[in-house]
C-alpha cells in the first residue's frame, strides 16, 4: 500500500495521527459525551478513504476503523469517478454516506453552472421576481458556453470591442489552470476549434505509444472542445499590487430541504507577479492557481502564496470603508446561496450524500464579488503547516456535523468553525442590528464553540441518564453492530420529515 502522506512529510504516519488528535477539537465531544456511554460510539464507525492526505488523518484521529471492503463502511470518502460509475448500481444502507451527490456536476462543471444560473434568472423574471433575478445575474461575469452560444458571443464581442474588453476562455473539463487563455481579438479564438495543445499533451502522457501513430482517424473532423468564455475582470482588487482570489468552503448536507453550512476560515491565493494588463499572455500575472504559481521563481514555499481569510478581512477593514467591506462579505454569501438555489430543483437529493464544495471568488476593485467556479473536490493536500491545520479543522468539523457518533441534537446553528447559513427556506445568521452581518472571515472560535457545545451536550446526556432514558436501537444495524459491536445510539429523524413546504424563492433568500 502506498504510504499515507500529509504535513509535514518528515513525520511518520503514526506520530502524525497522534499529534493530530491534539488538533481534533472533536476530542472534547468524545471525552465529555461519548466516553460516558456504555459503548464508545466512535468504535462503531467504519470508514473507507480513497485519498492519502488530510482527510485520512482526520478519520483516523477520530478513532474510526478503516476497511478495504467494497460496501462494509459507514462513510466512504471517495473520488468522483466512483459516484459516476458505481452509485447508480449500489444499494446503500440508511446510515451510509458518501461525499458527493450523484449529479454534482450540475454545479461544479463550468458550463452547467452557468446554464443553471441563467435558467434560474429567466424563471425569476417570468415570475416577476426582479430582485431575485438580479441576484442570479450578479453571481458571475457575463459568460457564454461555446460552441453552443458562439453566435451570441460574437454579437456581444462586437458590442464590447470599442471599450477594449478582454475575454478569458476556460475548458469545462480541466482544472489547475490548464487550457485557460485571454484574448481581445476573435482571430485568437480560432485555435479553440481544434483540439487544444494541453489536451494533446495529456493524452500523449497517458498513452505514449499512440502519440506517434497518425492514421486516418486523425483526419476526421472532431467537434470543438467545450469552453466557457467570460468577460475578464480587468480591474480586480489588488493587495500589494498583486491579484488574488478567495477559496471558501461550503458544506451542503441536503438539497431537500436545502441545508448549507459556511466555514468561517478560508484563504486568499496570490499571484507572485505584480498585476498588469500590458501582457495578457502571461499566466503568472493573471492566474492565481497554486499549480501555476508554484513554478514562479519567487514562489514562497513557507506561506504557499496564501493569506488566511481573517487576516485579509482585517486588512480590508483597516484600509477600506467598513460598511462596504461588510457589504462585500454579505454579498459573497448571497452569491453562494443563489448558486445553490439555482441547482436545488435539479440536484438529485439522496440522504446518503453530502458535499464539501470549494468556492472560488474574485473581488473587483469596487468591492463586488464574482463567482469564478465551484469545486466538487477541493484540494485537501496541505502545502504548509498552517494550511494543514486549517484543513484538518475544516474536515474535523465536517465530520462532527455529519454526526456519525450521534452527539448533536440537530438544532445547532454553529458547530466548530461552521455556521449554519441556510435551512428550510430561511437564511440564518446575525440579526439585522448586528455590527457584523456575516460570520465569514471573522475570528474562528471553533475551540470555544466546541467547549460550550460539549459541556451542554454532556449535561443533556447526564439528565437523560438520570431520567432512565435509553436511546432506541436503529432499525438497520450499523457496520459495527453487524460485526458484533453493539450500536451506540439511534439516528435522528430525517430533517426532510420535519421540513415544511418551500417558500417563494425571493422571500426564502432574504428571510430572517
Amino acid at each position: 500500500r502506498a504510504p499515507r502522506r500529509g504535513w509535514p512529510k518528515a513525520r511518520g504516519h503514526g506520530r502524525r495521527v497522534t499529534q493530530a488528535r491534539g488538533r481534533a477539537m472533536s476530542e472534547l465531544l468524545r471525552r465529555r459525551v461519548g466516553s460516558r456511554r456504555e459503548t464508545p460510539p466512535w468504535k462503531d464507525v467504519v470508514f473507507k478513504c480513497a485519498f492519502h492526505n488530510t482527510i485520512y488523518d482526520v478519520l483516523k484521529s477520530r478513532g474510526f476503523r478503516e476497511t478495504e471492503s467494497e460496501l462494509e463502511w459507514d462513510i466512504f470518502w471517495c473520488e468522483k469517478d466512483w459516484i459516476h460509475d458505481m452509485m447508480d448500481h449500489t444499494h446503500l444502507q440508511p446510515h451510509q454516506k458518501v461525499n458527493h451527490f450523484r449529479n454534482h456536476f450540475e454545479l461544479t462543471r463550468k458550463d452547467l453552472m452557468i446554464k443553471n444560473i441563467k435558467r434560474a434568472q429567466r424563471q425569476a423574471q417570468r415570475d416577476g421576481q426582479l430582485e431575485e433575478a438580479q441576484k442570479y445575474a450578479a453571481c458571475s461575469p457575463m459568460t457564454f458556453v461555446l460552441p453552443l452560444e458562439y453566435a451570441m458571443f460574437v454579437e456581444e464581442f462586437k458590442k464590447q470591442q470599442p471599450n477594449g474588453t478582454i475575454w478569458i476562455m476556460k475548458p469545462v473539463g480541466a482544472a489547475q489552470g490548464r487550457g485557460i487563455f485571454l484574448f481581445d481579438k476573435l482571430a485568437q479564438v480560432a485555435n479553440w476549434k481544434q483540439k487544444p495543445s494541453w489536451m494533446q499533451r495529456d493524452e500523449e502522457q497517458k498513452n505514449p505509444r499512440a502519440a506517434p501513430n497518425k492514421g486516418d482517424d486523425e483526419e476526421e473532423k472532431k467537434d470543438p472542445e467545450p469552453y466557457v468564455v467570460q468577460r475578464y475582470l480587468s480591474d480586480p482588487l489588488l493587495i500589494g499590487g498583486k491579484k488574488f482570489d478567495l477559496r471558501l468552503y461550503v458544506l451542503v448536507t441536503s438539497y431537500s430541504p436545502l441545508t448549507v453550512w459556511m466555514y468561517r476560515s478560508g484563504f486568499a491565493r496570490f499571484s507572485h507577479v505584480r498585476f498588469s494588463m500590458d501582457s495578457i499572455s502571461d499566466p503568472m500575472v493573471h492566474l492565481t492557481n497554486v499549480a501555476v504559481q508554484k513554478h514562479n521563481e519567487h514562489y514562497d514555499e513557507k506561506r504557499g502564496g496564501k493569506w488566511d481569510l481573517h487576516s485579509m478581512k482585517q486588512y480590508l477593514l483597516g484600509c477600506k470603508d467598513r460598511v462596504k467591506v461588510e457589504a462585500l462579505f454579505r454579498e459573497i454569501q448571497d452569491v453562494i446561496i443563489f448558486s445553490l438555489l439555482a441547482v436545488q430543483k435539479i440536484m438529485i437529493q439522496d440522504k446518503h450524500c453530502f458535499e464539501l464544495y470549494g468556492y472560488d471568488i474574485m473581488i473587483s476593485s469596487d468591492l463586488k464579488p464574482w463567482l469564478i467556479e465551484v469545486n466538487a473536490s477541493p484540494s485537501l493536500t496541505a502545502n504548509t503547516a498552517a494550511d494543514y491545520s486549517m484543513k484538518f479543522a475544516l474536515l474535523d468539523d465536517t465530520l462532527t456535523i455529519l454526526d456519525f457518533e450521534k452527539y448533536l441534537t440537530g438544532g445547532e446553528s454553529q458547530v466548530g468553525g461552521f455556521d449554519l447559513l441556510y435551512r428550510n427556506g430561511q437564511r440564518v445568521g446575525p440579526s439585522e442590528k448586528a455590527v457584523y452581518r456575516s460570520y465569514l472571515g471573522c475570528h474562528n472560535n471553533r475551540r470555544e464553540n466546541l467547549q460550550r457545545l460539549s459541556r451542554s451536550l454532556a449535561k443533556e446526556e447526564e439528565r437523560r441518564r438520570s431520567d432512565g432514558y435509553r436511546p432506541p436501537q436503529p432499525a438497520v444495524a450499523s457496520v459495527g453492530q453487524r460485526r458484533g459491536v453493539p450500536c451506540a445510539t439511534a439516528a435522528r429523524a430525517d430533517d426532510s420529515e420535519l421540513a415544511g413546504p418551500p417558500r417563494s424563492r425571493a422571500a426564502a433568500a432574504f428571510a430572517r
